[in-house]
């Protein structure tokens, strides 16, 4: 695949190092509850994952926050978890718990996956990102996603979300080599994912590394930075030009050896990272996006914008891409997202 020439495309030329007139701005979860078109359309659908496996609703939700705050990017509405569902593990998001999934807890358990037919039941996800690469505007990037290995097998073998991971750890530090095949699944799995997703029209992807911080030094290069490094060399091997974020959340120190060794263009930012230290070790690596507290977009007013002003002071001299530590949470108020892209795009610095 060839890709288009940049045009006036900001978030692709931060990503490039080129020179931008002005910060590119995106938000992780834009589009979502705190939406009052989205809560609409998510009635009309019917549960979660209807939405996210029609591709009519899953694009009008794609862009219902670029007509409100036309951002320098879309990413695709979907979910981390489709893939654990394709490969044939039961998946169910329950009101008010989250997802729910028949957990996995050790190595006799991985003969019910099966890459194999994977795309069946993917393919609606495919043709939301080609609805979407014809339109969305030219200047605005399209980012297609997924969660990265590690994270995605959290809730594959917690067989929910968690706050300290028990089950998981178990599983990998007690028998390396029966979870190296679920990470080796999930690493061939969301490599022909998200090829698919390039093929479809997606000009950058970004993979999520959600609960890569409740990993040891050696488990999070074992597990967080060995299996991102191959899903980005398999992509690079059919498009070498390919823009890839990763976003490792928590990894702190580990940033650097995540950015080295994983070949990824950009690293996402969560809030707990030190500016300077970024501007100083980590910015000068690549491109660098993030890293507003969500919690300061409910707040919004004079301390949402001493921050963002924090950091575009810090990082903002490039390459740097706005954006949050997390994603958008249901609470925040429309108008703070409105009032902090207008901050961002009226900053002279």
């Amino acid at each position: 695949m060839t890709f288009a020439p940049l045009q006036n495309d900001r978030f692709l030329r931060a990503l490039n190092r080129e020179s931008v007139d002005r910060t590119p701005i995106w938000m992780m979860r834009q589009a979502g509850r705190y939406l009052p078109e989205y809560r609409a359309t998510r009635g009309e659908a019917g549960s979660f994952l209807d939405l996210c496996y029609n591709p009519d609703l899953a694009c009008e939700v794609t862009l219902q926050p670029l007509r409100r705050y036309d951002f320098d990017a879309a990413i695709l509405f979907s979910d981390i978890l489709v893939i654990p569902q394709a490969l044939g593990q039961h998946l169910a998001f329950k009101q008010g718990e989250g997802p729910q999934l028949e957990a996995i807890r050790d190595a006799s358990g991985l003969g019910k996956l099966s890459v194999e037919g994977i795309h069946d039941t993917l393919g609606p996800i495919y043709e939301t990102v080609s609805k979407l690469s014809h339109a969305i505007p030219s200047s605005t990037a399209l980012i297609g996603f997924a969660g990265a290995p590690w994270t995605v097998a959290t809730y594959m073998v917690e067989g929910k979300g968690s706050k300290d991971f028990p089950n998981i750890r178990r599983f990998a530090y007690g028998d390396p080599d029966g979870f190296g095949q679920l990470i080796d699944i999930l690493v061939e799995a969301t490599t022909q994912y998200l090829l698919k997703q390039v093929e479809a029209g997606a000009e950058c992807i970004q993979l999520f590394e959600t609960w890569g911080g409740v990993l040891s030094e050696t488990g999070f290069k074992r597990w967080g930075i060995e299996p991102t490094k191959q899903i980005v060399a398999n992509l690079r091997a059919v498009h070498p030009d390919l823009p890839i974020i990763g976003f490792p959340r928590g990894a702190g120190l580990h940033l650097i050896d995540f950015k080295k060794q994983t070949g990824v263009t950009g690293v996402g930012l969560d809030s707990g990272v030190p500016l300077d230290w970024v501007a100083q070790n980590l910015q000068k690596l690549g491109p660098v996006q993030g890293n507003l507290d969500p919690m300061l977009l409910i707040t919004g007013g004079d301390p949402m914008f001493d921050e963002t002003k924090r950091i575009l002071d810090t990082l903002g001299k490039g390459p740097f891409i706005f954006n949050l530590g997390h994603g958008i949470t249901p609470e925040t108020p429309p108008e703070h997202v409105g009032q902090l892209v207008n901050f961002i795009r009226d900053y002279k610095g």
